[in-house]
């Protein structure tokens, strides 16, 4: 696999963290804009923002909980050129299921889709750990 193939769903998952973050960010200008927030409010990260905006926040926060595993992951895949086939296919499918996760959080957040989605992108991103670690310890 070519380093694109390999680096492609890493840099759809930082889009899409980028694209949260910036709803977010607009967001939030909006709200102090429209004096629906004092920034004394907010000053000192006190979850004084409308749900909406809280909604995105723990979005845009949850983008650095487990795929900061999968970055690493990608990282290490291109290192030790074990970034093929059966690395690339997973990775689609955890990117997949984070945009699909990001979705839900964003939108109707509804608890038990959103954690179906989160455990099912886990299993995978689990998966693929075991895979290379089995890979590169096997090699030894």
């Amino acid at each position: 696999m070519s380093n694109q193939a390999v680096l492609l769903p890493l840099l759809v998952q930082v889009a899409l963290t980028f694209a949260i973050g910036f709803r977010m960010a607009a967001g939030r200008v909006a709200a102090v804009r429209a004096r629906k927030v004092h920034p004394r409010q907010i000053a000192l990260r006190e979850p004084n923002w409308p749900p909406q905006l809280m909604q995105l926040q723990n979005a845009f926060l949850n983008q650095f909980e487990m795929p900061v595993l999968f970055y690493l992951l990608t990282v290490l895949a291109l290192i030790t050129r074990t970034g093929d086939l059966w690395f690339v296919v997973p990775a689609w499918i955890f990117v997949a299921l984070r945009l699909a996760h990001a979705f839900v959080h964003v939108t109707s957040n509804r608890v038990p889709r959103r954690g179906l989605l989160f455990i099912a992108g886990a299993v995978v991103l689990c998966a693929m750990w075991i895979i290379f670690a089995v890979r590169i310890l096997s090699a030894a």
